[in-house]
């Protein structure tokens, strides 16, 4: 991307520039931490960790301070003890941009801050129409499209969220089955710091008064040229194909044994008839939105750094 091609407002900052702000952060992690944090066909290197997480490890942490320090003046002005609320981090980016991997890595990162906070991780897959709904609706092609989204469900979470409820049960996505599970929850139990992932977290505008961004403390959108997201999409697919798709539950069993040319087809008509057409007209528009941008090389390693000015 060329530099006149950057939003005036963001500062753009190189690897090299980027991992020279991490001070006197430091995690050495193992290697089979780093394979934990690892998603399909995505390298995680320490030096990926040290040169561009750690300095967004500070980053935030300083954020967190800020914001903890400013609720303690409207507190103290108020006259009252404030409730805890959780620190909210929106993460967007396309499919196959490795948005799970920089949610898990971000939470390991941050569980590590001084006093071990408690880190969360909630997807907005939870919140797509079961497949009976998208059915009936005509939209299982527009799977990941804001309008597959139930919007008020994923609000209603995040305003409970953001207002100290105890206890919220968000429902679970199969990746296996293709569908929200009925019977199974995910039980947020007030994080100090929850990472809200998904396709279209700055956006999912319907015309609705409230969007999920709104209760966001911090955005981040993973970007990558179209190219390389198509590149990686159908490698991923190939791999899923000689693994989760042998399950017999599995969605897409029935294309476990297709030749190999066919199956490359078949991945690159959905990334171009879906993933590239929603990344193009609802994904990629928001990017501006975000504080900060992590923008992909071909490699999958972080080359450049944009950050909201």
């Amino acid at each position: 991307m060329a530099p006149s091609d950057v939003p005036p407002a963001f500062s753009v900052f190189s690897r090299r520039e980027w991992a020279g702000l991490r001070a006197d952060q430091c995690l050495r992690l193992t290697e089979d931490e780093l394979e934990e944090l690892r998603g399909l066909n995505e390298p995680m290197t320490q030096g990926e960790i040290e040169e561009i997480y750690l300095p967004l490890s500070r980053l935030l942490g300083l954020h967190v301070t800020a914001r903890r320090d400013l609720k303690d003046v409207r507190d103290a002005f108020l006259g009252r003890r404030g409730a805890r609320r959780p620190y909210v981090i929106g993460l967007a980016g396309s499919v196959a941009s490795g948005k799970s991997t920089l949610a898990r890595t971000l939470r390991a990162l941050v569980a590590g801050w001084p006093g071990e906070p408690h880190v969360e991780i909630v997807t907005t897959d939870g919140f797509l129409h079961p497949t009976r709904v998208l059915e009936e609706r005509g939209l299982m092609a527009r799977k990941g499209f804001p309008e597959s989204y139930d919007l008020r469900r994923m609000i209603r979470f995040l305003a409970d969220l953001k207002a100290g409820a105890p206890e919220i049960a968000v429902p679970v996505y199969s990746h296996r089955t293709y569908d929200v599970l009925p019977d199974e929850a995910q039980v947020v139990r007030q994080p100090d710091v929850l990472i809200f992932e998904g396709l279209n977290v700055l956006g999912l505008t319907t015309n609705a008064p409230v969007v999920a961004s709104d209760f966001f403390d911090f955005s981040i959108y993973l970007d990558a040229e179209p190219d390389d997201l198509e590149r990686w999409f159908v490698a991923r697919r190939l791999i899923l194909q000689a693994t989760a798709f042998r399950d017999p539950t599995s969605y897409f069993h029935d294309q476990k044994d297709m030749p190999e040319d066919e199956a490359r087809r078949v991945a690159a008509d959905i990334w171009r008839g879906i993933n590239l057409a929603n990344l193009e007209e609802n994904i990629l528009p928001t990017r501006q939105r975000a504080d900060l941008v992590l923008r992909k090389r071909a490699d999958h390693g972080i080359g450049e750094v944009w950050l909201r000015r």
